[in-house]
């Protein structure tokens, strides 16, 4: 079972892959020391994104903090036998201990969506959870690359560039809206519609990480299909986009999508780690400062490497389907970015 687990985060671990360049290969003995700080490590999403990060050959420091409850998480996931020293803290008087010396910090804490709630609806209370905990990064582990999880990633990746900025540490390179989720989801949809082995899929996905302003791009899938048609990739996006409501419909009011955000944060999390440790041609999509449009920040494919952001690459010829799609969420997602700096300079 953990064999199987390992091999599923598609990177760091295809130890058994003989063909495979050894430069894009790191075992536990000749892989840098590197800290992965986990905010939010007691709840839905953080607690399984725990146990893949721990599975994570990379990572050789895990630290786990929450409001409560953390000790027992760690307790129970360093009890795996893989490379990763686990830590747990609790409370703010133990945050900056969880963070010090970290390489990489991801932040999936925050409450989740419940029936009727829009991502919208989160914003007041995880703003502000948000803003507490980049201000305690920016103290404690200033050069730290950021996954932010939190939602609404639109409006939270701005805030926590606010916070930096008033901090004096923002460094643009080292921002990223975790939008992975999207590209998962997209893999996914595609492959069955397309009837293709889902393994070898891979679609790029654009804009924002809410609703509309999520846009595969379904007219890049590889490997390229003849066999839909205009109404299937407009049903695919579609589900793309409401991806998060299927699944908290499916759970009926009592969760939302944890699993599978936990595993796309562990997959992004380790293309982090992969650059930084300077292996070549990791590309993956994510929401960052960007100039590729006129909005501030954008999620496009982005090329990893020891900096954090080597470069946001462009969205490449689109489709006039999604020429639309990228007019329509332009407004909604340029709402989203002035909300978030609005919170962060007011508050």
């Amino acid at each position: 079972m953990r064999r199987f687990v390992i091999r599923s985060l598609e990177s760091a671990v295809r130890r058994g892959d003989a063909s495979a360049s050894s430069c894009r290969r790191f075992s536990s003995d000749s892989a840098p020391e590197r800290k992965v700080a986990i905010l939010g490590a007691a709840g839905g999403i953080g607690q399984p994104l725990a146990l893949l990060m721990k599975l994570n050959p990379l990572v050789s420091s895990l630290t786990l903090y929450d409001i409560a409850g953390t000790p027992g998480v760690a307790a129970d996931v360093s009890h795996i036998n893989t490379r990763a020293e686990v830590a747990g803290y609790a409370g703010d008087e133990q945050l900056g201990k969880a963070l010090e010396g970290s390489d990489v910090v991801i932040i999936p804490a925050g409450v989740p969506r419940k029936p009727g709630m829009t991502r919208d609806d989160l914003f007041n209370i995880n703003a502000g959870i948000v803003k507490s905990l980049c201000t305690a990064i920016s103290k404690y582990c200033p050069n730290a690359v950021v996954n932010m999880i939190s939602n609404p990633v639109n409006s939270t990746v701005p805030i926590a560039s606010e916070v930096f900025k008033k901090a004096g540490t923002y460094n643009e390179r080292r921002l990223f809206g975790v939008t992975t989720l999207d590209v998962v989801r997209a893999k996914t949809f595609y492959a069955g519609k397309a009837k293709v082995p889902v393994a070898g899929v891979n679609v790029p996905v654009v804009g924002g990480h809410a609703g509309i302003t999520i846009l595969p791009l379904f007219s890049q899938a590889t490997p390229a299909s003849n066999d839909l048609s205009d109404e299937d990739i407009k049903a695919l996006t579609k589900r793309t986009q409401d991806g998060g409501t299927e699944v908290v419909e499916a759970k009926a009011g009592k969760g939302s999508a944890t699993l599978s955000m936990a595993y796309a944060g562990a997959i992004f999390a380790d293309a982090c780690l992969k650059g930084l440790n300077g292996v070549p041609d990791v590309v993956e999509c994510s929401f960052v400062q960007s100039s590729i449009t006129e909005l501030p920040f954008f999620a496009s494919k982005v090329r990893l490497g020891k900096n954090g952001v080597e470069e946001v690459l462009g969205l490449g010829p689109l489709s006039d389907f999604e020429k639309e799609g990228l007019e329509k969420l332009k407004p909604e997602l340029k709402a989203s970015i002035e909300k978030g700096i609005k919170f962060a300079q007011e508050n």
